[in-house]
């Protein structure tokens, strides 16, 4: 792909005190989508970090999007930046990428990420796009709303939108990766992250250095040059907020609106401290037998046994096949006669489940054939894969204005 300015080198910013492991041990939380149904978690994270600045404060945890007033939370989060903003919490770094280390107690490999910038005009969430950048699976309209109302007044974004690019670590890194060490840039951050979430590393490659590296990525690219890995309601909400902005733009300015760049980590799809996860079924409320023989009436299902008492697997090549067409006879029965889904991570906690409902052992899809399915077919099913254990999630650090000042 040649350099369709997809990318963009952005101004990011960081705390003053970035350099302060302890301080920016309270500053980095995890992403706001994890952790959902575990109000513990961000509570006892909550007393952890005290009064001092935190990304907790400029985030929503969803955990907490069903209590009563979530306005007056946004607004809370919306003077919070500004109060930030107005002390000089942050430093700017002009030009740049990140390029991150992380490590957890799951994998013995390093992940390397790139925090840089993409033109949301460059991509597109719908299920079939020929865009630069695409969603890798189905967006849900009904969960942007909440996430519009967060970003619509907000001056900066914390991403925790995750990009996969189709090319290994040292095609794109080059001359600043050497027996798996980065060289040649400037250490930012080297801190361990609370909540069991590991340790996390930065080092900053300004001017030619991030030019460089841009070039690597588009040298590398297919027909895309990223699919959104985790995110992707995120970046969908990025989208529709800045064609909000769009319309209310002279033309001239809609080509350097900072909010027109979202901020995103990119990482290989090959990175080996990068794994894909099986998200299985679970039908509960529905008669067994009955159901059963509904599902095996579409052929790609056909194959379905019991694998021990309620859970059921498949003989099956191509997983991605199968769980569209699992998905789509799960939607139609719970239609027709009523019943709940839910997505499970885990063959143990599936299993644990299966006394009072339906388990289903779907695969995945694989890395080598992520980028092919998705040129070939559009985005996946939703709820297709997860990318590692919650803890590995991004943790937010770095932030970029997406108002004008």
């Amino acid at each position: 792909m040649k350099n369709d300015e997809t990318i963009h080198i952005p101004e990011i910013l960081l705390p003053k005190f970035h350099l302060d492991a302890e301080k920016m041990r309270k500053w980095s939380v995890i992403a706001c989508d994890q952790f959902t149904s575990d109000k513990d978690y961000w509570l006892s994270l909550d007393k952890e970090i005290g009064d001092a600045p935190s990304t907790l404060r400029l985030i929503y945890p969803e955990a907490f999007l069903s209590e009563s007033e979530p306005e007056k939370r946004i607004e809370k989060i919306n003077a919070e930046m500004e109060e930030y903003l107005r002390r000089g919490v942050f430093t700017r770094l002009d030009g740049g990428f990140i390029i991150t280390e992380r490590e957890t107690e799951f994998r013995k490999e390093k992940r390397y990420g790139i925090m840089l910038a993409v033109d949301l005009e460059k991509y597109s969430y719908a299920p079939k796009s020929d865009a630069a950048i695409r969603a890798s699976e189905a967006t849900v309209p009904e969960r942007l709303p909440p996430r519009i109302k967060i970003r619509r007044n907000a001056k900066i974004e914390l991403p925790h939108v995750m990009l996969l690019y189709n090319a290994r670590e040292e095609e794109i890194f080059g001359r600043f990766l050497s027996n798996n060490q980065l060289i040649g840039g400037d250490l930012v951050y080297d801190f361990d992250l609370n909540a069991h979430g590991g340790h996390l590393r930065g080092r900053y490659y300004g001017g030619d250095k991030a030019s460089e590296i841009a070039d690597n990525l588009y040298r590398t690219a297919g027909e895309m040059i990223f699919a959104v890995g985790d995110g992707n309601h995120s970046l969908a909400t990025a989208k529709k907020c800045w064609e909000e902005i769009k319309e209310t733009l002279p033309e001239n300015e809609r080509e350097t609106h900072p909010a027109r760049f979202a901020l995103c980590e990119a990482v290989s799809i090959y990175s080996p401290a990068l794994v894909f996860e099986p998200i299985y079924r679970f039908v509960s409320g529905v008669d067994k037998e009955k159901f059963i023989a509904f599902i095996r009436t579409d052929k790609t299902l056909s194959s379905a046994y019991e694998k021990q008492n309620g859970v059921f697997a498949f003989d099956a090549n191509d997983q991605v096949e199968l769980i569209r067409a699992l998905d789509k006879k799960i939607a139609q029965y719970l239609k027709e006669n009523g019943g709940e889904v839910d997505y499970i991570h885990g063959e143990s906690a599936l299993c644990a489940l299966a006394e009072n409902g339906i388990g289903f052992l779907n695969g995945t899809v694989s890395k080598d054939g992520f980028f092919a399915e998705i040129v070939k077919n559009g985005s996946l099913p939703k709820k297709t894969f997860s990318m590692g254990e919650g803890r590995e999630k991004r943790y937010y650090t770095e932030c970029k204005m997406i108002a004008l000042k």
